[in-house]
């Protein structure tokens, strides 16, 4: 069954989407502010994303925006809901990287035509958004590492830095790359995290592991021509 992640704080909208989802066959969970949102993504990602604009904490164009920015949620699947309704919010919501759009009040047969119109578009491309190189086979889409097809299991952060090396396959990316794309601008790029993160990566992919190569000067990279 897809999952389904609504951030959405006020409670009477959750509930009623919540319910409308799950009578059509939808497992959904809302959260009522982003910061138990990003606890729950800790975990297993969600199939799709409704994400309001107007929230406590930090606006739903930032938590869009971070979606984005990182490897392994740049293709999750995003619709915003929101009370405004001017060309310019709705503009600043595409443009942000949202695969949809729905303007409060809306009815809920209109939401859950738009949910599966963006889940089919979203399984049409699944397949080409894949990555085989070698023994390795990775879906960023479902979350899933396998290697000769056995499922490896790998931290958030060890995730992330595998799908941002496999999105630049045959580039030898920069440490400050690397960093900025998977911890972010703010982390401190003087400790040793990304060495520690590409031997614990290598490690658990065993023989595929061989395949992130160090690249001396510069940093890392996967696939392309030795």
């Amino acid at each position: 069954m897809e999952q389904i992640y609504l951030l959405e704080d006020d409670d009477s909208i959750r509930k009623l989407v919540i319910y409308a989802l799950g009578s059509q066959g939808y497992e959904a969970k809302g959260f009522d502010r982003p910061s138990a949102f990003w606890k729950a993504m800790e975990g297993p990602r969600p199939a799709l994303i409704l994400l309001d604009i107007m929230l406590p904490e930090e606006d739903g164009l930032s938590v869009l925006q971070k979606l984005r920015a990182s490897a392994a949620t740049k293709k999750l699947p995003v619709i915003m809901l929101t009370a405004k309704n001017t060309e310019y919010d709705r503009v600043v919501g595409l443009d942000s990287g949202a695969d949809d759009f729905i303007s409060k009040p809306f009815g809920m047969m209109e939401l859950v035509a738009r949910v599966r119109a963006v889940l089919r578009r979203t399984a049409q491309q699944q397949e080409n958004d894949n990555y085989q190189v070698g023994q390795l086979f990775v879906s960023p889409q479902r979350h899933v590492v396998r290697v000769d097809g056995e499922e490896i299991l790998l931290t958030n952060k060890e995730f992330e830095l595998l799908c941002l090396l496999l999105e630049h396959q045959g580039m030898a990316m920069t440490r400050d790359a690397i960093m900025d794309g998977v911890w972010g601008q703010a982390f401190s790029r003087e400790n040793r995290t990304l060495d520690v993160h590409v031997r614990t990566l290598r490690t658990k992919l065993g023989p595929a592991g061989q395949y992130i190569e160090t690249v001396r000067g510069v940093g890392y990279k996967i696939g392309g021509p030795a």
